[in-house]
């Protein structure tokens, strides 16, 4: 991700004043991603609120110590992510439960197909750097989306369910499952289009 976008400059601004002891950037720090985290932690620890807030407290703790250490070499929340998956770990570890792996949505054929057709494998440097990139963001792309939405699409696109089976993951209708895809797809779609200026034909109708 080019070093010089907006979110980067406003994430390595937050995590620079959170470090130097900033009551209120710390809160607003608080504030923004202490929700996020919960969301991409609850779908990874089959919707247990209890582990869920466990980890994220943790990873909080950690976050604040470390913060000084953080260089804007990826967004901010991707930063707090792996932090948080690596606490996930170890409470799984101590509570001997089966850890589980992430299934990353770029690894989808149907994502990896798009990823070719933005930047063809013409050997150079920077067409490895661009897919790496794009493929960077729809991972980030995904934990930002509501916890809802970011599991509607891997349910779909990444597992293969049906909407019936999206529909009783979710504890919904199938109409009401269907409504929520169509939203996560768009919702996607504007994020995708909205940073990198390209059509995100990986995600379908």
């Amino acid at each position: 991700m080019n070093d010089t976008t907006p979110q980067v400059v406003q994430d390595r601004s937050l995590a620079a004043q959170v470090a130097a002891g900033d009551r209120g950037a710390f809160d607003a720090f608080f504030k923004e991603y202490f929700p996020r985290l919960f969301r991409f932690t609850l779908t990874r620890v089959d919707n247990n609120e209890e582990i869920a807030e466990e980890i994220v407290q943790r990873t909080m703790c950690i976050v604040v110590r470390k913060m000084g250490s953080y260089r804007g070499e990826a967004l901010l929340f991707t930063w707090l992510c792996q932090i948080c998956r690596n606490e996930a770990n170890a409470v799984f570890r101590q509570r001997k439960m089966e850890i589980r792996e992430d299934i990353r949505i770029e690894d989808h054929p149907a994502v990896q197909a798009a990823l070719e057709s933005v930047a063809a494998d013409d050997g150079r440097p920077e067409s490895a750097r661009r897919r790496e990139e794009i493929a960077n963001f729809v991972r980030v792309t995904l934990e930002h989306l509501p916890g809802k939405y970011a599991q509607a699409l891997e349910l779909k696109y990444v597992q293969g369910c049906s909407v019936k089976e999206i529909a009783a993951s979710l504890n919904v209708g199938e109409k009401a499952a269907e409504s929520i895809l169509s939203r996560s797809r768009a919702a996607f779609k504007e994020r995708f289009r909205a940073i990198w200026d390209i059509e995100p034909n990986f995600i379908v109708d």
